[in-house]
């Protein structure tokens, strides 16, 4: 119990060099032989300690370049449309993506209401920044609005300047979920690990539901921003709405609404 404690005392520690602004992104950490001078423990625990940092995506490893502080994460704008690749550019990093699906298929049954449509485009992708994945997306596009679009199209342009409408604003759902274990493989992260899920309904200038997308992020790696005018009230935020301890024994959540115009 005293080593296990140990370790993470240790990762908490170089956590807060990160976080402080000491040890900046891609910088070096002290070496293996010094932490463990510094500590006074056995090398097994500081390898540990790294190691519970690495899972936690806050530092990397390279061979023959030592342990470094990753950058930090990317913050994502909650308050219009643009595309999360401008977000990564913006913020002076660099994006990528992996399709993992396309396919054309009957709209499944809980969506049927709300895109109003017999069959859809589901895609898929994984999201990268720094060629670390951060984000898996997928997204169901009405049949009649995907009819000219293929894989290809969709590594040149992003699907938003692809559909022939004009998209006039969307309404996203957070809530928070763990991963599976498809999940788990897919953003490089522990089987069960904390995720946070945002599901955005996009319409057109005629106030038609177009697009539904379901996207999972790390949130390690991943913040999302609001900026909220003020309540009428001052007494409940904005599109806060808290929903029902269901029957079954799955950990529930508080669920916020919020409003993309």
């Amino acid at each position: 119990m005293a080593r296990e404690l140990r370790y993470l005392r240790i990762a908490d520690e170089l956590r807060q060099r990160i976080i402080g602004g000491e040890v900046g992104p891609g910088q070096l950490l002290p070496s293996e032989s010094q932490l463990t001078q510094e500590h006074e423990a056995s090398r097994v625990t500081v390898r540990k300690a790294l190691a519970h940092l690495k899972r936690q995506g806050i530092i990397d490893s390279r061979q023959g370049f030592g342990w470094y502080a990753v950058a930090p994460p990317l913050r994502q704008s909650l308050r219009d449309l643009t595309t999360i690749e401008r977000q990564v550019r913006a913020a002076g990093r660099r994006p990528s993506r992996e399709l993992v699906r396309f396919a054309f298929i009957p709209t499944p049954p809980d969506l049927a209401d709300i895109l109003n449509t017999d069959s859809v485009l589901e895609i898929t992708r994984i999201d990268r920044v720094d060629e670390q994945p951060f984000g898996r997306a997928t997204v169901w596009v009405r049949a009649d609005l995907a009819a000219g679009l293929s894989p290809r199209a969709l590594e040149r342009q992003p699907l938003s300047e692809q559909l022939g409408v004009e998209l006039a604003g969307a309404t996203e759902t957070i809530t928070a979920t763990s991963a599976t274990r498809s999940d788990a493989d897919l953003l490089q992260v522990p089987r069960g690990a904390p995720l946070l899920r945002v599901d955005r309904t996009t319409t057109d200038v005629s106030g038609r539901n177009v697009l539904r997308s379901a996207a999972l992020y790390n949130p390690l790696l991943t913040e999302l921003i609001a900026e909220l005018p003020p309540a009428h009230d001052g007494t409940q935020p904005a599109g806060l709405r808290i929903t029902h301890k269901p029957a079954t024994p799955r950990p529930h959540v508080p669920t916020v609404a919020r409003k993309t115009a």
